[in-house]
């Protein structure tokens, strides 16, 4: 099999989009209107009727504004990428480009965690009472909490045992996770946030591999700088669906890698880890099964190149079985602990919530983790398709039509996740790893410099005027 990155010389037939800000521009600003509708809305019902249960709707936070020490990093940092992240985007060794965007994604989100400080930013907030540190301790016996997981998930009379929010609500490898890092020695709230950063970061590198793969180094490049500057990092640093949206988003990059791979022998072993990562993405947090849509859209994307992957489909088959089967052997049961979660969601506040007001309000959260830009994007990425809808059947190998489409399989997954009902509020964090793959429609904008400020704006504004928590 032959790759399907772009060459140099092909980076010329797909010179940037015609600048003609005006559609872009009503599209940012539906959005705009998009959350203040819901911040009015959601105010009102929140004070008539208290069913929302959040401080600021939509989000999950309170008004507070302040400033810390990670505040002249965070701005040194956007002034930074915005003066010349777009040109080093285009001039890098693509590994050059890889080291530098992560190094930057770093650097972006722990500047953003330490606005609140070590203590509040980093190091309490997996370990607050809904959060996956205060049960380590009822894990000293891994295989037995494991057998007896699905016994703790109900709230119930005397409600002295079931599991905290969080732990209740995904399924065990979450857990594990970080119960193998106290064991390993990183203990505390403190190397679990470091764990989370440093892991999901790694997403915005994921992201860029499967865009290259799958659609040319050139819209690669061009989409990095919004990559590397997602006003999502305020959420990502720290939360563990920082590291859920990386182990997903690596997933979807070894099967991109494993269409387009030079050699059979690297085929398979991409098949494999995809399918490895993909199994424990499904028992990190059982929404994220969704992220399955984003990998048939890969497939549909190269369905030109599936059937040479036929051979390999017993990797892949191999590597999606190992986590379900380690915790199914240790006695875990996946199905009946999701039915459980179902009939907890509605013990809580999820059966309070007000439906008809989250399934949009979910969207203007969106909103503020994917940026002005994205949204822009977007609206370019849907015009490729309207444009080029002969290519989806004459020419899928277009790279325009390739990178819409990808784009396109991500709002697809977020939307059903909405429609699902089980994602009443919090998604500024939940749907992480479906909203990265939204930034690469960032690709399509004429002109980066003139949309990267507005991604820094949201950001910096968010995490100097509201207490986010969760």
């Amino acid at each position: 099999m032959t790759r399907t990155s772009l060459r140099p010389e092909d980076d010329q037939r797909t010179p940037p989009a015609a600048w003609r800000p005006a559609p872009d521009l009503l599209a940012a600003a539906v959005a705009v209107l998009l959350f203040a509708a819901a911040v009015l809305i959601g105010r009102h019902i929140e004070d008539t009727d208290g069913t929302l249960f959040v401080d600021w709707p939509p989000l999950l936070a309170w008004w507070g504004p302040h400033w810390g020490p990670g505040t002249p990093a965070a701005v040194l940092v956007a002034v930074a990428v915005v003066a010349y992240a777009p040109t080093l985007a285009a001039r890098l060794p693509w590994r050059a480009l890889l080291a530098t965007a992560w190094a930057t994604a770093l650097a972006w989100t722990w500047s953003l965690a330490l606005i609140d400080g070590w203590h509040r930013g980093v190091a309490r907030r997996l370990t607050t009472r809904y959060e996956y540190l205060q049960v380590i301790d009822r894990f000293h016996d891994i295989p037995a909490a494991l057998a007896t997981f699905t016994d703790h998930i109900l709230i119930q009379a005397p409600a002295t045992d079931h599991w905290p929010a969080h732990i209740a609500g995904h399924p065990p490898a979450a857990t594990v996770t970080f119960v193998l890092l106290d064991r390993i020695g990183l203990r505390g709230g403190g190397w679990a946030g470091v764990w989370c950063i440093t892991v999901g970061t790694t997403a915005v590198l994921a992201v860029l591999v499967a865009v290259r793969a799958l659609a040319g180094e050139s819209l690669a490049r061009r989409a990095a700088p919004f990559l590397v500057l997602v006003p999502g990092a305020v959420w990502m640093g720290t939360s563990a669906d920082a590291y859920f949206a990386a182990v997903a988003a690596w997933s979807v990059a070894l099967l991109a890698l494993a269409v387009t791979a030079r050699t059979p022998g690297r085929a398979r072993a991409a098949l494999f880890g995809s399918g490895l990562l993909f199994g424990l993405t499904c028992y990190l947090s059982y929404g994220l099964t969704l992220v399955a849509v984003i990998l048939a859209g890969v497939l549909l994307i190269t369905r030109d190149r599936v059937r040479g992957l036929l051979p390999g489909v017993p990797y892949a088959l191999a590597g999606l079985v190992v986590v379900p089967l380690v915790f199914t052997l240790y006695g875990f049961d996946y199905w009946e602990a999701y039915h459980l979660l179902v009939e907890r969601y509605n013990q809580g506040a999820g059966g309070t919530r007000p439906y008809g007001y989250w399934v949009w309000a979910n969207l203007a959260c969106t909103v503020l983790v994917v940026g002005l830009a994205t949204v822009a994007g977007l609206r370019r990425s849907g015009a490729t398709l309207l444009r080029r809808r002969r290519d989806l059947l004459t020419d899928p190998s277009a790279p325009e039509v390739r990178l819409s489409l990808l784009v396109c399989a991500a709002l697809l997954a977020l939307l059903v996740a909405d429609l699902s009902g089980m994602s009443k509020a919090e998604t500024e964090r939940i749907w992480l790893p479906f909203a990265l793959w939204l930034l690469p429609a960032c690709a399509f904008l004429p002109r980066p410099r003139a949309w990267l400020p507005a991604q820094a704006v949201v950001a910096l504004l968010v995490n100097h005027l509201l207490r986010t928590g969760w």
